[in-house]
């Protein structure tokens, strides 16, 4: 694996790719890598012929100074995992490499700014319009890889690449779960071993809202999982919505022939965690 800190070299080589008509292949990252993000590469191996992966932990999308400083950081463990996994390139830059100082743009993504993650992180959607426009910009991929746990942000990339008229496939990957059911997040290595055990419960408590909102209506199901939280002392929820699958628009009643999903956040100490479950 060939490891790149320029975006210019970046562009050079693989521009000799395109020239041979290989498809590339991208998976954006901010580092900490785990099991999920090596199922994104094996997905793009699959896919495509060139598979480059990025690590950059993007200052933009963070709204909490403090998140941002403790973000994990763990880059030598990022590129053996990489490299095992079979990745061809690996782009890190710096902050000034991504955002020279002439940089501007701006972003809007109307309804899907003001839910869910949009609500509780004022400008995290613009932040990651941002620095994924200009990925895109430097890496050119056919296809770019996304896990997801991310299920608001994945639509948001969506809505992106519909916006700039790109020429790029996003793929939504399914979500890769630890043996207790919890969602693989960089952020779980911040868990402490209480908190760590902890946040296992949050699968299994959305487990079984799917199961109560076939017999109860949606809002005593959200009631019911708010105070399981609030029983909790080292849990804190966000929020919990269970909406259309395909819009995000927050669903009153429960209809079998609609594509939902359940989205919730919740504090674990102070560990900001996200997870969802699709009902096809």
């Amino acid at each position: 694996m060939q490891v790149f800190y320029n975006i210019h070299e970046l562009k050079l080589k693989l521009a000799e790719f395109a020239f041979l008509d290989k498809t590339i292949g991208f998976v954006p990252t901010m580092g900490a890598l785990h099991d999920g993000h090596v199922s994104l590469i094996n997905f793009s191996k699959k896919q495509c012929d060139i598979t480059v992966c990025s690590i950059f932990v993007n200052p933009t999308q963070f709204n909490n100074s403090e998140d941002l400083a403790h973000y994990p950081k763990t880059p030598e463990n990022d590129i053996l995992l990489l490299t095992n996994a079979g990745c061809d390139f690996l782009y890190m830059p710096s902050v000034d490499d991504i955002y020279p100082t002439d940089f501007h743009r701006t972003f809007h993504f109307g309804y899907l700014e003001t839910i869910l993650e949009g609500s509780s992180r004022a400008g995290h959607f613009n932040g990651v319009g941002q620095v994924v426009s200009i990925l895109f910009d430097g890496v050119k991929p056919h296809k770019a890889f996304f896990g997801s746990k991310d299920y608001q942000q994945v639509m948001v990339v969506k809505a992106l690449v519909k916006q700039l008229n790109l020429p790029i496939e996003i793929v939504s990957c399914p979500i890769l779960r630890e043996s207790d059911g919890l969602a693989m997040s960089s952020r779980n290595m911040r868990l402490n071993v209480q908190e760590r055990k902890v946040a296992a419960l949050i699968p299994k408590l959305m487990n079984e809202v799917i199961g109560m909102i076939e017999l109860l209506d949606i809002e005593e199901a959200k009631k019911w999982m708010k105070h399981q939280i609030e029983n909790e002392p080292l849990m804190t929820l966000d929020y919990f919505e269970i909406c259309d699958a395909e819009s995000l628009h927050e669903l009153k009643e429960y209809d079998s022939t609609v594509s939902t999903v359940l989205l919730i956040a919740v504090f674990v100490g102070k560990i900001r965690l996200i997870d969802n479950l699709l009902i096809s």
